[in-house]
């Protein structure tokens, strides 16, 4: 199982042109949270500090003005969770509960987390990333058992999805592509809501235009390069803050 690093995938890094505008970069969409509405929040913030050109929340009305009052600026809200623009070419659902169930037609890449990853079907594709921890990979692969390696290529075969086996070491596997195990992380990020960060990155790469196997490699390298950076008393707000000096850091992005 190869190494993570930026070698990896450095060169697919997504880089802003000088033609470029908003939408070039990307339009995600992330579906809010009805109750534990930090963790939309968390996710929002780092999908549009990673490199997502828009981010938009849909949420339900009756949740949508915590949203319109507690996000940035720059991030947009609408109370419709049917509203739909050719634009969009990401989203997220999951990190803090279920606002609508998953809509599994269309062709765009799909990052499912926390809530999401439940009632799948049995074959999805490679445009869907799961972002499992170990107790939700149990349940959503009870019938396999062994070493998490072994236990993620069956999963892998079976769903033909991207997935990223959350844990102290990630493993990230996806069709037809060599697996990646990812230590550059840090202790810290065993706190509440750092998924939640993980899972917005992953979906800013993909509407920035990366693939969604590179894009869980480049989230996850550098979701853990930021918390190593941070260091002791980080908690997951810390952590979109610390996305640009991140980036800045690596070849070709200043």
């Amino acid at each position: 199982m190869e190494q993570n690093s930026p070698d990896l995938w450095i060169s697919k890094l997504p880089r802003p042109f000088e033609s470029g505008h908003k939408y070039s970069r990307g339009h995600a969409v992330i579906y809010g949270s009805p109750e534990l509405t930090g963790a939309t929040r968390l996710a929002a913030e780092a999908c549009a500090r990673v490199g997502a050109g828009l981010v938009t929340v849909l949420a339900k009305p009756d949740v949508a003005t915590i949203y319109r009052t507690s996000l940035p600026a720059h991030i947009m809200v609408r109370d419709d969770l049917t509203w739909t623009d050719p634009r969009v070419n990401a989203c997220l659902y999951g990190p803090g509960g279920m606002p609508c169930p998953v809509d599994f037609d269309g062709e765009m890449p799909v990052v499912l987390d926390a809530s999401a990853l439940v009632d799948l079907p049995d074959t999805l594709s490679g445009r869907f990333v799961l972002t499992p921890h170990e107790g939700e990979f149990s349940k959503l692969f009870p019938d396999l058992s062994g070493e998490r390696e072994e236990m993620l290529r069956q999963a892998v075969e079976r769903t033909k999805a991207v997935i990223l086996l959350k844990g102290a070491k990630t493993l990230i596997g996806a069709p037809d592509r060599q697996f990646v195990v990812n230590d550059h992380a840090s202790p810290y990020l065993a706190t509440a809501g750092s998924g939640d960060v993980l899972a917005g990155m992953i979906t800013g790469l993909l509407a920035a235009g990366m693939d969604p196997f590179d894009a869980a490699c480049a989230a996850t390298w550098m979701h853990g390069e930021a918390a190593i950076r941070f260091g002791p008393g980080l908690v997951a707000s810390d952590l979109p803050g610390l996305i640009p000096s991140v980036l800045a850091s690596l070849p070709g992005q200043k």
